[in-house]
């Protein structure tokens, strides 16, 4: 019964905050070299003010980190005075600095080893994401099949669009699906009311998610939950 295995990224595979603070202060310190006017006007921390004032002004684009992202980008340069030629260059070249220092993770112990064995037991297997983390640029393309990211969905976890279009993409039935992440509402919450199985990576050991199909505090386990998962979805048809 179950056919494929979906994956959230950030926090699920590796530590996301530390990744997203290099990458942040690369790109602050490439900003300082080739924008200096910027750099001037704002420190790093105003990043996030940036954020608020883009958002406030362009709702729309609340699904998407890339387009954030590089909305506050070019509000920062149009308000630091550079030209409109020179904030769209400045913006594309910023956001590629940001874009590959994003893309620098440290997995979590047993992460890939996990991939890989669910891999070689012939589990089709595929990215959930709302970052923009890419699984060919972080090591995954050799294990993992597809990857369906917020920014071409068109809207975050736990928003269905995104399992409904990896149902599509796969060609199979929510309960042949098992999903796999560490945030309770984006991904246990969001996959099962798409009718996916669930195994919550509760790294932290926070209080038990009742609607969890399963629960692992170490990714080493997940292995040993896919294959309960497999048999509890082989009896229920047999019953």
């Amino acid at each position: 019964m179950i056919k494929c295995i979906t994956f959230d990224l950030d926090d699920t595979l590796w530590a996301v905050d530390p990744v997203i603070k290099q990458a942040n202060q690369t790109m602050f310190d490439w900003l300082a070299q080739y924008a200096p006017a910027f750099t001037r006007c704002y420190q790093l921390k105003d990043l996030a003010i940036l954020r608020t004032a883009v958002l406030s002004e362009q709702p729309d684009i609340a699904h998407s980190v890339t387009q954030i992202r590089m909305a506050q980008l070019r509000f920062g340069l149009e308000k630091a005075g550079y030209s409109a030629q020179d904030v769209k260059l400045l913006t594309e070249q910023a956001f590629d600095v940001f874009l590959h220092a994003r893309q620098q993770v440290s997995y979590f112990e047993h992460a890939r080893e996990t991939l890989l064995a669910l891999k070689k037991q012939g589990y089709i297997l595929g990215a959930l994401s709302n970052g923009n983390a890419d699984i060919h640029k972080v090591g995954l393309a050799d294990v993992m099949d597809f990857q369906f990211k917020a920014d071409d969905v068109g809207a975050m976890k736990p928003h269905p669009l995104m399992f409904e279009q990896m149902l599509a993409h796969t060609n199979l039935r929510p309960e042949q699906v098992i999903h796999i992440g560490d945030n309770p509402q984006h991904d246990i919450e969001g996959a099962e009311a798409a009718g996916l199985w669930t195994i919550w990576v509760n790294l932290k050991q926070d209080a038990h998610i009742p609607n969890a199909s399963k629960e692992v505090n170490c990714l080493s386990e997940i292995v040993e939950k896919v294959e309960e998962i497999r048999e509890e979805a082989v009896n229920k048809v047999v019953l």
